[in-house]
């Protein structure tokens, strides 16, 4: 009896395992990721679909930087398996092969679903994606690279702190033009940073247009509230701020509203400087409500920096 029973616990098991392969996989992105789940029924409810969701999102992500080389595959570049250990084992096994008609294809196996590396995992799928699409093996560090580029959110924070480098004096992977076009440009539209409220606050001067010829003539640059006294000395300096609206208005756009309120201002006290007819005064007052509305922009895009304003 003990001998029949030991040989029906073997074979409900043997046909436990078998079910477990017969299990379909998921398949996604045109066939590039299969999901296979060789495990029991709860860890394939908690750990099939998010697994390949999670893999397939990580590749459509990189898809983004090479959306030309999307494409159908018969046989899936990236095979993951949900492993059935319920031990801490975080460890992901990694395979490679090439198949007969010279594709690559990678395995990857997630031994111990609920306790798996999953930064590890997320740098082994970057690594088996261009190994598959692109036929390019790369290492762990140019897999995190890639990575921070396909994410948004990384992409822009690493952009800012290149600008913030660059604007220190530091040296950047990127020549001065491709660094001067980069600051130029709104990394994020209708939102501003302290580094966009920094670019655009170093634009709030005047400079001569001849270098050898300073205002007044001694004077080789001038702040906004220091020309509003100067500028019936020197007229140039009206001419000056005249053709510094463009800059302003194009610095300051696409930043949000508070930045977009400050050039706008900003803008106005130019052209009032320029045209010479109001007093002190008011043009002061104008600069007055300008720097206010910069003000409250900076601490707006510290408050965004610090994660505490979405």
């Amino acid at each position: 009896m003990s001998l029949l029973c030991s040989i029906l616990l073997f074979a409900l098991t043997r046909n436990e395992i078998i079910a477990r392969f017969r299990i379909a996989p998921v398949t996604k992105l045109d066939g590039l990721v299969q999901v296979f789940a060789d495990c029991p029924e709860d860890m394939r409810r908690e750990f099939h679909l998010p697994v390949a969701g999670y893999v397939a999102d990580i590749c459509r992500s990189l898809y983004g930087a090479h959306p030309d080389r999307r494409r159908h595959f018969q046989e899936p570049g990236i095979i993951v398996s949900v492993g059935d250990e319920r031990t801490n084992n975080a460890a992901i096994a990694v395979s490679e092969k090439i198949r007969s008609g010279g594709e690559y294809c990678t395995r990857l196996k997630i031994l111990s679903p609920g306790y798996a590396d999953m930064e590890k995992l997320r740098i082994e799928t970057a690594k088996a994606f261009y190994l598959a699409v692109m036929g390019e093996r790369i290492g762990d560090d140019e897999a995190l690279a890639r990575l921070r580029r396909a994410n948004p959110e990384t992409c822009l924070a690493d952009k800012y702190a290149a600008i913030g480098r660059w604007m220190n004096g530091e040296k950047v992977d990127a020549s001065d033009e491709e660094m001067l076009k980069l600051a130029r440009s709104v990394l994020q539209p209708g939102v501003a940073y302290p580094q966009d409220i920094l670019r655009f606050a170093s634009r709030l001067c005047l400079y001569p247009e001849t270098f050898s010829a300073p205002f007044c003539g001694k004077y080789r640059y001038l702040d906004y509230r220091s020309a509003v006294k100067l500028a019936k000395i020197d007229g140039r300096i009206r001419f000056i701020a005249y053709m510094k609206i463009p800059e302003i208005i194009a610095y300051g756009g696409g930043r949000g509203e508070l930045m977009s309120e400050a050039s706008t201002l900003y803008a106005a006290f130019l052209r009032e400087l320029a045209a010479g007819k109001m007093q002190e005064r008011e043009l002061t007052e104008i600069l007055d409500q300008a720097d206010l509305k910069l003000n409250l922009a900076m601490e707006e895009a510290r408050l965004r920096a610090e994660g505490k304003l979405k």
